[in-house]
């Protein structure tokens, strides 16, 4: 059964995630669409990343993954990112998070919040991250408890999609182009291959999935009245 199209009756949207990079991995072609046709997006990311780069002290790879994201996201049509300074690789859905997710929240009055993946597996043996389960509850649970937010519409990019936007060759080119902007970071995590390669095969595993023929990115809603 076809899945239905990623609504399109939003004018703003804010993607709050973990870590830099976690756009660019799985929802950055759809980004590139949707400012395309004038949307606007902001990134906001719980941590500046700065456990994620092997060998490199935090106070280093911190300020460079918060500028790869920066870089990053304006090639996706993305000029407002935001880092929200908590712990990379320790991130708990505690109330302070949740405070510094309902300020975000309130401050670019969204239509549409997307954020990570819940789930404790991609797929069987895949494990998913305890940043990306942790960040990921907390939003959920702050647009549950906060008033006035009745009007979000609230997506994962999950391993079981409710819906889906399909893209062009360009908008799957420019999420390689935006992926690649983390060069650093790619290069330290695999140095056999070029940064080009790795953004390369990441954004066609994500943009065809399952060996279909035609790019789309999948996304799961979550019911924020549960």
């Amino acid at each position: 059964m076809s899945l239905p199209t990623f609504p399109d009756d939003w004018a703003r949207a804010t993607v709050i995630v973990a870590h830099p990079d976690d756009p660019e991995y799985g929802v950055a072609a759809a980004i590139c669409r949707w400012t395309d046709r004038g949307k606007a997006v902001t990134y906001v990311m719980a941590s500046s990343g700065e456990a994620g780069i092997e060998g490199m002290p935090p106070e280093q790879a911190g300020p460079l993954r918060e500028q790869e994201q920066i870089r990053s996201a304006a090639v996706v049509g993305v000029n407002d990112v935001q880092f929200l300074g908590f712990p990379d690789s320790a991130l708990r859905n505690t109330g302070e998070l949740r405070a510094a997710i309902a300020q975000v929240i309130a401050s670019t009055n969204p239509d549409v919040v997307i954020t990570n993946f819940r789930g404790a597996e991609w797929a069987p043996g895949m494990s998913n991250q305890s940043d990306h389960i942790e960040l990921g509850e907390a939003v959920v649970q702050t647009i549950r408890e906060m008033p006035s937010t009745h009007h979000i519409r609230l997506f994962e990019n999950g391993a079981e999609p409710t819906h889906i936007e399909q893209l062009s060759e360009h908008e799957v080119a420019k999420a390689i182009e935006s992926l690649a902007q983390h060069a650093e970071y790619l290069r330290v995590l695999d140095p056999e291959t070029s940064v080009r390669e790795q953004a390369t095969a990441q954004i066609h595993s994500v943009c065809y999935r399952d060996g279909e023929d035609t790019a789309a990115v999948h996304f799961s809603e979550i019911d924020v009245r549960a």
